[in-house]
């Protein structure tokens, strides 16, 4: 039979594996990186001053106007996508519970079905039509 002093000496050691486990997945990459990364190439090319190092010149201003789509479009995608982290965990219970199979399967059409006229309004709106603007040029 294993003792009380064991079995902590032993969790003990659990817990610190666990703790050095953690703290190489999250420092372990940042000594790759740094033991990996080339040295000296942005000195060679005299490119300290950029603040991305894509390999190209940047060309015009960073502080672009987006259209107001984008984020329309970004907002739909998120809330669907925390609607199906709301759907799984019901369809996973749904054949447990036998006493209100007929209520829960309304609940959820009618979920369903105020999502489907999202983007149903989503899509008359014209949020999911891309429209090109045409360059200006500037004389």
């Amino acid at each position: 039979m294993i003792s009380m002093e064991e079995t902590l000496s032993i969790d003990l050691i659990y817990i610190f594996a666990y703790f050095l486990g953690g703290l190489v997945f999250a420092v372990g990459p940042f000594v790759v990186v740094h033991l990996l990364a080339a040295r000296g190439t942005r000195n060679y090319a005299h490119k300290t001053d950029q603040f991305i190092e894509c390999g190209m010149d940047p060309i015009g201003d960073a502080w672009i106007r987006y259209s107001a789509v984008y984020y329309l479009y970004a907002l739909v995608f998120v809330a669907f996508a925390v609607d199906v982290l709301f759907l799984i965990p019901v369809a996973l219970v749904y054949n447990r519970v036998n006493d209100f199979v007929m209520r829960d399967f309304v609940e959820m059409f009618i979920f369903v079905g105020i999502l489907s006229l999202v983007i149903v309004y989503a899509w008359m709106k014209g949020i999911f039509e891309w429209k090109r603007r045409k360059p200006t040029t500037s004389s």
